[in-house]
């Protein structure tokens, strides 16, 4: 159980740097936003290539911080519901729902959204709007971000086992700090 607790620490580092480093893309992308509509309105120009950077660090914040917002117990739950079980159930209905519900949905979509990311890698797909960028990272962003949210299920589901094994306190608490 130590060796596994260990590799969940890991996973949680990972997704948590992870995390970290994409409030930068927040920021970066009202950067991208507010120049772009500053040189629009005063200068009368506009860039494809600037409107797609938007949209593409949009997608990666979403879709890489899933993993993050797993971690820190910030997902859509239904807190209403399972409130009124014990801890012990509500780790069961997690283990219940990583296994039947997450783990299938994420696998399957990484493994249908990489033939398309390989696919536009290899061509160096292009934009078809005049002056895009290429689309290869932003297809990159999808088989990427669920494999971190896979990887935290990982570690959610050791944390889980390990909690009804008695061999740690209760995970799943909701993390309090800035985000």
């Amino acid at each position: 159980m130590r060796v596994l607790l260990a590799l969940s620490r890991l996973i949680d580092a990972v997704n948590d740097g992870i995390g970290k480093l994409t409030y930068w893309l927040v920021l970066l992308a009202v950067l991208v936003s507010s120049g772009n509509a500053v040189i629009r309105y005063s200068l009368n120009h506009s860039s494809n290539a600037w409107l797609e950077l938007q949209w593409y660090l949009f997608s990666a914040v979403f879709l890489l911080c899933a993993g993050y917002t797993f971690l820190r117990n910030e997902h859509i739950r239904i807190d209403i519901i399972l409130g009124r079980f014990s801890k012990r159930v509500q780790a069961w209905v997690d283990i219940f729902g990583i296994l039947v519900f997450m783990f299938p949905m994420t696998i399957l979509i990484m493994v249908l959204s990489w033939p398309m990311f390989m696919d536009s890698y290899l061509t160096n797909e292009m934009s078809s709007d005049a002056g895009g960028l290429i689309r290869w990272p932003s297809k990159f962003l999808v088989p990427a971000g669920f494999f971190l949210l896979t990887l935290q299920g990982v570690s959610e589901l050791i944390k889980r086992i390990a909690y009804l094994a008695g061999a740690i306190d209760e995970p799943g608490e909701k993390m309090h700090g800035h985000s």
